[in-house]
């Protein structure tokens, strides 16, 4: 490992950790709020309990037939005698006792008589299998008691906490809610996230590209990673380069939304629409509707992709805003926003990053962090994909992984251990 003195010539940029620490700072009465919400269970799935949920029943609720086959008493049974077949019960049906000296043939599910203490599966049986009817059954070994009954509360009982607060509603979750009777879940409303794409350049995907247009990657990319994160997405929007439409814009993204995400006009161009709008030198003549309660801080991370950063607020709302270059405002995201937002919805992250080890060498370009795009390898290792560059989406798409190098590392060899950021 070869590492360097990061100087002082150049301009004082921040560090991931010190921009990540400022960016929860901001964020912190959104993800501490937890406010919750009443859904019901086809509308859960994903979302965090905001209250530990109980069961109102016993499951099962009565003693059932864990197998198709015969109700007996124990007692009555010997190998190799028959047993009279004195009837049937089919699941959801109600079952007479069971009289002694008897047998009756039962269905999986279906509740088990009074009296009959065992059920023994039809396979191991005289019978074999269920075809015509059945008089009589020969059974070849006494069954244990309790043998396939499913006891009333087995799985659980009345008044058990099914699932505690807190926990992550996956379909085997809502299952089991299902299973209890339950229908209706309160769960933590997640973060509505606002995301607005800055550039005259850009064309939504689907319409025609004219001379020197592109399409908006990154309104997509950020939106679908709000949602991954558990957030909602209240807001999307476009604007151009003009200062009034972004501002107008802005004020919808910031009515509705708790957090406005932006992205391009941030950098150090002729034409950096964000900065005309929130930056120290916005017209607020021109703009006075827009620049109330307004303050937005402008700095450079130590981090590439993803250097030109703001942080604020906007008209009170929160917002954070990104560079235009794809890749780079996905880093952005990664690296500064989505824990916040998963926290938010009220999804536990411990915020450790696991570790590889490279599969080649790696050289950086010293003072800056690099969040490299890395793809995990069979082995257990990482390797780069694609380019540095921050407009390689195809690479960003093809990746499992950030690798993350230090800003004071030059050059990482064959095998060297790495932190990474899943994707």
């Amino acid at each position: 490992m070869t590492t360097h003195d990061a100087g002082a010539a150049r301009p004082p940029r921040t560090s991931v950790e010190q921009h990540r620490a400022d960016v929860a700072a901001l964020l912190a009465p959104l993800v501490a709020r937890r406010p919750v919400e009443r859904l019901p269970l086809a509308h859960a799935l994903d979302r965090v309990l905001g209250a530990d949920v109980s069961a109102p029943v016993a499951v099962p609720a009565f003693r059932n037939s864990q197998m198709d086959g015969f109700a007996v008493r124990t007692a009555d049974v010997v190998p190799g005698r028959a047993l009279p077949v004195v009837g049937e019960i089919a699941a959801g049906s109600t079952a007479a006792p069971l009289a002694p000296g008897t047998a009756v043939r039962i269905m999986t599910g279906a509740p088990v008589p009074d009296g009959a203490d065992a059920v023994v599966p039809v396979e191991e049986t005289s019978v074999g299998r269920f075809g015509a009817d059945v008089t009589e059954v020969v059974l070849g070994a006494v069954p244990a008691p309790g043998a396939f009954v499913r006891e009333a509360g087995s799985d659980v009982r009345a008044g058990d906490v099914v699932l505690p607060a807190g926990t992550r509603l996956a379909a085997t979750r809502l299952a089991a809610l299902a299973a209890c009777g339950i229908a209706h879940v309160e769960v933590v409303v997640p973060l509505r996230v606002s995301v607005v794409s800055t550039g005259a350049e850009l064309v939504a995907p689907g319409e025609r590209l004219g001379p020197g247009q592109v399409y908006d990657a990154n309104g997509t990319a950020l939106a679908a990673a709000v949602r991954a994160a558990g957030g909602t997405v209240a807001f999307e929007g476009r604007s151009g380069d003009d200062p009034r439409v972004l501002a107008g814009v802005l004020a919808d993204a910031a009515a509705l939304g708790d957090l406005v995400l932006t992205s391009g006009g941030v950098s150090q161009g002729a034409y950096e629409v964000v900065k005309d709008v929130l930056g120290p030198d916005a017209d607020a003549a021109s703009l006075p509707f827009a620049l109330r309660d307004t303050s937005v801080e402008f700095r450079t991370v130590a981090m590439q992709p993803g250097g030109p950063q703001g942080l604020g607020r906007f008209r009170g709302t929160p917002i954070l805003t990104f560079p235009g270059n794809p890749v780079s405002a996905q880093v952005s995201f990664v690296v500064f926003v989505r824990e916040l937002v998963a926290a938010a919805a009220g999804r536990v992250a411990d915020g450790a990053r696991p570790r590889r080890r490279l599969d080649h060498a790696v050289t950086s370009p010293p003072g800056r962090r690099q969040m490299l795009r890395g793809a995990l390898s069979v082995g257990g290792g990482v390797r780069v994909v694609g380019g540095t560059g921050s407009h390689l989406v195809a690479a960003m798409a093809r990746a499992d992984v950030l690798i993350d190098v230090p800003a004071d590392v030059e050059a990482l060899d064959e095998g060297a251990e790495v932190e990474v950021w899943e994707l």
